[in-house]
């Protein structure tokens, strides 16, 4: 009976060692990763609280510092689940707050604002004296507003620019019309130019071929005159 006993005491002795040794193991990841994290080892810390969850998938710690790794190589997606997974299960406000903090910083890295701005609300609630979420709530607020305004006046520009080229449309259409107009015009003063010049050459034609009737009468004129008057011989003497 004896035996028996010590054997049930060894039994509870082995499974209490065996917990103990569970829970020591997924701590000593933990701590394994945090020095590569502090090595900036971010990759090799990663592996180290995954597999501390492994072990224990209620290491909220483990949780929030995956995140961590995962937010220092990139990943802010899988980040971002890690911070909302730590943040529910986490019972401490303090490092509830600073899970919260973390998802508004990469909510608003990419310009989601009004999802960071909800994320540092919540970090405020649980831990009002958080100065630094403070700040980045009332940044994040400023470049929300800011957003707004360069989108509205983005489309403003767009209205403008719309109308800038109907406007262009409409005076190449104009201007279209005027060359037009031009052409039509100097095709009729070319053809009036024409016919000018066709009036002028008749005209000019008419008054050389007078001029040389005129001329040819009195060049008869002048020999029959030679012929009616008497010859007269002029001798030259030489010296």
């Amino acid at each position: 009976m004896r035996l028996n006993i010590r054997y049930i005491l060894m039994a509870f002795m082995a499974m209490a060692f065996s917990v103990a040794s569970q829970a020591q193991t997924d701590r000593q990841h933990v701590r394994q990763g945090n020095r590569l994290f502090r090595q900036g080892a971010y990759d090799k810390a990663e592996v180290e609280y995954m597999k501390a969850l492994s072990k224990n998938e209620n290491n909220t710690q483990a949780t929030y510092n995956l995140g961590c790794s995962m937010m220092m190589q990139g990943k802010d997606s899988a980040a971002v689940v890690q911070f909302q997974q730590a943040g529910k299960a986490e019972p401490n406000k303090i490092r509830r707050a600073m899970a919260y903090h973390n998802i508004g910083v990469v909510m608003q890295q990419h310009q989601q604002y009004a999802q960071a701005i909800e994320a540092y609300k919540e970090a405020l609630r649980n831990n009002p004296a958080d100065n630094e979420t403070r700040y980045n709530l009332e940044l994040c607020k400023r470049q929300q507003k800011q957003n707004q305004q360069d989108q509205n006046s983005g489309g403003g520009e767009d209205k403008k620019d719309q109308n800038k080229d109907d406007q262009k449309k409409d005076q190449n259409k104009q201007n279209q019309k005027d060359q037009n107009k031009d052409k039509d015009q100097n095709q009729k003063d070319q053809q009036q130019d024409q016919s000018g010049q066709q009036q002028m050459s008749k005209e000019n034609a008419q008054r050389l071929l007078d001029a040389a009737m005129q001329e040819e009468k009195r060049t008869q004129d002048r020999l029959q005159k030679a012929m009616q008057q008497p010859r007269r011989k002029i001798l030259q003497k030489n010296w």
